[in-house]
């Protein structure tokens, strides 16, 4: 904590003589930093931090989309998860869903490289929703889609994907079981149990 701390002071310092040259690292530090903070309990100052990358990020990708899209979709992810545990719902949801539709995007052009991304934005998605409770429908179907993407990629590295592919699975039944499709509900939790148990 206390070197990342020095490291958001030291960059904010260069970035306020040099912007252009600095604050993409002082968008990286602070975004370190939000996660940080969040590990310790510290959530409003978690938020603060990470609600700062996201403004320095927001601006970069406008100007430039393919250098900068991809770290502002992380850090969106990021405030989405910190606004969720301070109860700020609706707040987050929005942050996730714009990681999603940014993350759509850029796996459209290149799935080897965001396909993974895209389905981690989605589970978080289908975990928004679901502390929203509901709708149920959009929650299972943001899920399916992680589910379908974490198979295809787990299916040709499953020491990488599958641990993801375990979570998504058991989100997926928590969402099934919502819906009233208890016994799909049961065959996605023995589906995971099994994957974690061959991946321990």
């Amino acid at each position: 904590m206390a070197a990342t701390e020095q490291a958001v002071e030291i960059r904010r310092r260069l970035a306020a003589a040099n912007p252009a040259a600095f604050e993409p690292d002082l968008a990286l530090s602070l975004n370190n930093l939000g996660g940080r903070l969040s590990g310790v309990g510290r959530q409003e100052e978690a938020l603060a931090a990470t609600e700062q990358a996201v403004q320095i990020r927001r601006r970069l990708a406008a100007a430039n989309p393919a250098a900068f899209e991809p770290d502002l979709a992380g850090s969106l992810d990021n405030l989405g998860a910190h606004l969720s545990v301070l109860g700020r719902r609706e707040e987050g949801l929005a942050a996730t869903e714009q990681a999603v539709e940014i993350r759509r995007r850029l796996a459209a052009a290149n799935p080897a490289a965001f396909e993974p991304h895209l389905a981690f934005s989605l589970n978080n998605l289908g975990v928004d929703l679901l502390g929203l409770d509901g709708p149920w429908e959009e929650a299972l179907a943001a899920t399916e889609q992680a589910v379908e993407i974490y198979r295809r990629l787990a299916a040709a590295n499953p020491a990488a994907f599958e641990p993801n592919l375990a979570v998504s699975i058991d989100i997926l039944g928590i969402h099934l079981s919502g819906l009233g499709r208890r016994e799909e509900a049961l065959r996605a939790e023995q589906e995971a149990a099994l994957l974690k148990r061959e991946r321990s």
